[in-house]
């Protein structure tokens, strides 16, 4: 008789290891990050970087009458308001603010990314002169400095979120980085190829 209660107390014991270790890698990955994590950082900038995308896109799609301009504004609109919104719903779901007390990009410093970590501002934005020009601007020269800009705003996109993949192993996180980076990429050969057929060229690109 003890023998077969040997054998379920150790397979008990057995089943409460695997159910441990099971918890712990659970907790390990999908714990909430902290504040000064890459994961946060990287949640509250990208937010912050699309919401800018998606103002200058209204304002394009609301004076341009290019279908294909009209379009890509449009895409710009859905997918990153999109994003943005996952992004803050990460920040609540982690018990955290929207905004925090940390540098922009402070973040990209757990990698030691150098410039873009230490100028405290996100890499690829649209300055007020820049936003201005694109407002004042009409017809076809406003599609070229939207073009322009959001070529150059995708390429800070990308920067942020190929950093963002070097230093999370969060797959919900890294795995919208990635969509980033294969999402834009394609939108920059897109947008590299309407500006040509505008007579016009990208900005000297920010990419190293």
């Amino acid at each position: 008789m003890e023998k077969p209660a040997k054998r379920s107390l150790l397979i008990a014991l057995a089943v409460l290891v695997v159910a441990a270790a099971a918890v712990f890698v659970v907790l390990g990955r999908s714990g909430s990050p902290g504040d000064a994590s890459a994961d946060a950082g990287f949640a509250r900038d990208m937010a912050t970087h699309h919401a800018q995308a998606v103002d200058m896109s209204f304002t394009i799609r609301d004076k341009s009458s290019s279908k294909d301009v009209r379009n890509l504004a449009y895409d710009i609109i859905t997918t990153q308001s999109t994003q943005r919104g996952m992004f803050l719903g990460w920040l609540q779901e982690w018990g955290l603010d929207q905004t925090g007390d940390r540098p922009a990009m402070a973040w990209m410093a757990h990698g030691g990314h150098g410039p873009v970590a230490a100028g405290g501002s996100m890499p690829g934005m649209a300055s007020p002169q820049d936003l201005t020009r694109l407002k004042d601007a009409q017809g076809t020269a406003a599609e070229v400095v939207f073009l322009q800009l959001m070529i150059r705003h995708h390429e800070g996109g990308l920067q942020m979120a190929q950093g963002l993949v070097k230093l999370s192993n969060r797959d919900e996180v890294v795995g919208m980085a990635q969509k980033i980076i294969n999402g834009q990429t394609g939108e920059i050969k897109l947008m590299t190829e309407m500006l040509r057929q505008r007579g016009a060229q990208p900005l000297p690109s920010i990419l190293k």
